[in-house]
């Protein structure tokens, strides 16, 4: 509901939406981390992609706003839809607190829109739940849907975005003024070559946060590389949450989705620094599984290689953790660092 810390009465994420001019690799990959293609938009090429409370739009369109964002950018997250109390009074509040609104006539959905990271979409949904579903009223069924095994991936856990140097903060402040985000960590993580400086930002209503980065050297480090080949700010990632990961891990198809390598001397520590793991701990180090926590509890995560673009999916499960595996920070920039060195990059 909405209030003083939350005015704009954030309720979560409703879906994502994606768009590429590789239609079909993209499909693959959502078809490989267990989503099914169940409906199209009534009145354009836009596919409707599910898995328990994760929600994927994939456009196609040829024209229009998404068409144009991946001639931008490449294969891109050109919006989100934000669950919201009452969508128009969600719009007319985020201008009031300094949100640009988007042009209807030049959005490819029908709902209230502003712009968010890197001139993409954020739209305000207000049917979901108890009020209905605009999956139902907007999407018509496939006559021929593809129906994939459930991998266990639950919702959207947090999605991460890269911006330039030096405007993280103001980036934080757009979540924070507009919104009423929080900031919950910040971080300055150094590799063997390069740097970034992170800041981690939780929604009002506590349902997702969203990490900003920005590099901090002129080495080409891991964000400016994703500045440069995305043509600009925007998602970095997205993390799907699993209450069994192992699980979800053992039915991934491997043959499509590649994850980071991480060195073997990281699980000759990792238990003695976090020893309260009920996981099978060889399967933990068979899946490349990345362990952090403290006392309290712990958490799980995993990260592909890039799979649209310089865009990658994590994979995170929780126990009484809600971290962002800073334990692993040093271990996963240098992963990724070893990637970069082998493309030539760094």
């Amino acid at each position: 509901m909405r209030s003083e810390k939350n005015p704009i009465g954030l309720q979560g994420i409703e879906f994502t939406e994606f768009a590429s001019h590789d239609l079909a690799f993209m499909e693959q990959v959502f078809f490989a981390f267990g989503f099914s293609k169940l409906k199209r938009h009534q009145d354009k090429e836009i596919y409707y992609f599910n898995q328990n409370d994760i929600h994927f739009l994939l456009n196609n369109e040829k024209d229009g706003f998404s068409a144009e964002f991946t001639r931008r950018h490449g294969p891109a997250i050109c919006s989100m839809g934000w669950r919201v109390d009452n969508a128009t009074e969600a719009l007319a509040e985020a201008v009031k607190r300094g949100a640009k609104a988007a042009d209807p006539a030049k959005t490819d959905l029908p709902y209230p829109a502003i712009y968010g990271i890197g001139d993409s979409l954020i739209y305000f949904i207000d049917k979901f739940g108890a009020k209905g579903s605009i999956y139902h009223d907007d999407f018509a069924p496939l006559e021929n849907p593809v129906i994939t095994e459930n991998l266990g991936f639950i919702e959207i856990d947090h999605l991460t975005n890269n911006v330039y140097k030096g405007t993280m903060n103001t980036w934080a402040n757009f979540y924070k003024d507009v919104f009423g985000f929080e900031e919950v960590r910040y971080f300055d993580i150094k590799g063997q070559k390069t740097a970034l400086l992170s800041y981690a930002l939780r929604s009002p209503d506590g349902s997702f946060c969203i990490p900003i980065n920005e590099g901090k050297d002129d080495n080409n480090n891991q964000i400016d590389e994703y500045l440069d080949q995305y043509n600009g700010p925007g998602v970095q990632h997205i993390a799907f949450r699993s209450d069994d990961l192992l699980t979800s891990l053992d039915k991934l198809d491997r043959s499509v989705i590649d994850t980071l390598d991480i060195h073997d001397n990281y699980y000759e520590e990792v238990f003695n620094r976090v020893p309260n793991v009920t996981e099978d701990r060889a399967k933990i180090k068979a899946h490349q599984v990345l362990v952090d926590g403290d006392d309290k509890g712990y958490l799980l995560q995993i990260f592909t290689k890039n799979l649209f673009g310089p865009i990658f999916i994590e994979l995170i499960q929780r126990k009484e953790n809600l971290g962002f595996g800073e334990g692993n920070f040093q271990a996963l920039f240098e992963s990724i660092e070893r990637d970069q060195e082998r493309r030539g990059v760094i």
